[in-house]
């Protein structure tokens, strides 16, 4: 039997839909199961034990070359190349736990026989399945999507979020730490200050005055992580008092993820980093917004929440004149939120 994952992006999206990999192969223990996903995302589950094979989308890069009237020829041989190998495969079942338009095209241009995702006309994105379930966006992300293999007759039993982390991962990030002076018996804490939507993003200077408090009073050396937007950590390293550890920019996915594993405990705001946390068990404490905890916030127990109950949120807005929501968020609430969460 054949299986295709079409799950293209966030890294928080990628995260939440570990747990139905692991249910469908628990199905289908002798499938061949593909994942097609983007190539931002792609190292969270590169080498995953469930996983037969990936196909790697490089869709930003294609629509922003032809937008350009850049490399035409090549992006177009690239793109044939990508359908060629999506569709060397009959596929008996395809599952499309994203539902947008980028992710029905794959769909479509898969061929497969058995096309299951959710009964939702979202960008059309059901035009091209065959089979549709009812998408309860009340439940948790992770819940939502585990609706797809329970309708297979998957016995779900408690999530499973399988990250593999190699040897590479370990000796990198092992390495990082020695440099910075951080040993194996050190207690640290990570810090993740950036997120994709501008209305998501705590003060700089809280950030920087919590973890000063945190080395000064709880005795704990603070770890900053970062993808793209490492100048927010720049800034507020140099707002502190004390000294930190930056590796922002410095480690991939599943660095990311066995670093956190490391980690005491990890702070940070409403984004893929923090899934990560919470995908390998790390307590986690997250500054939520204009967004709702209740489908997109650290899943499983041990996690803190902090958010204000403000009358306008979850808004879901990416701009916001006042950011209120997240600027009533004071440092004394998510430092005795650390402190607990210490232990």
């Amino acid at each position: 039997m054949n299986i295709l994952i079409v799950k293209l992006s966030a890294i928080g999206d990628v995260v939440h839909t570990l747990p139905s990999l692991a249910a469908l192969r628990k199905l289908y223990p002798d499938a061949h199961i593909t994942w097609v996903i983007e190539k931002d995302s792609a190292d969270i589950i590169e080498g995953h034990p469930y996983l037969d094979r990936i196909i790697v989308s490089r869709r930003k890069s294609w629509v922003g070359n032809l937008k350009r009237l850049h490399e035409v020829r090549k992006t177009i041989d690239e793109i044939a190349s990508f359908i060629a190998t999506l569709r060397d495969r009959k596929y008996d079942l395809v599952v499309d736990f994203h539902g947008l338009l980028k992710s029905s095209l794959i769909v479509f241009l898969s061929g497969g026989r058995r096309k299951l995702g959710y009964d939702s006309m979202q960008e059309l994105s059901g035009l091209f399945l065959d089979e549709k379930i009812y998408e309860d966006m009340d439940k948790h992300a992770v819940d939502r999507y585990l609706d797809l293999p329970c309708h297979l007759g998957a016995d779900i039993g408690k999530p499973e979020f399988a990250i593999h982390i190699g040897e590479e991962n370990r000796n990198r990030v092992d390495s990082l730490l020695k440099e910075s002076g951080i040993g194996v018996e050190d207690s640290f804490v990570s810090v993740n200050p950036v997120a994709f939507w501008d209305t998501k993003l705590w003060e700089n200077g809280k950030f920087a005055r919590l973890c000063d408090r945190i080395t000064e009073e709880l005795k704990m050396k603070v770890v900053f992580t970062a993808g793209r937007n490492q100048k927010t950590v720049k800034r507020i390293r140099s707002l502190m008092k004390f000294p930190s550890v930056n590796l922002a920019g410095r480690t991939t996915l599943r660095d990311l993820a066995y670093l956190y594993a490391l980690s005491t405990l990890v702070i940070t705001t409403d984004s893929g980093p923090m899934h990560i946390s919470a995908a390998v068990g790390t307590p986690t404490v997250a500054l939520f917004g204009p967004t709702d905890p209740a489908r997109t916030g650290p899943y499983g127990e041990g996690h803190t929440v902090i958010r204000k109950n403000l009358p306008c949120s979850p808004c879901f807005l990416k701009k916001c004149e006042t950011k209120r929501c997240m600027k009533e968020i004071s440092v004394e609430d998510v430092f005795q939120a650390v402190k607990k969460a210490r232990n």
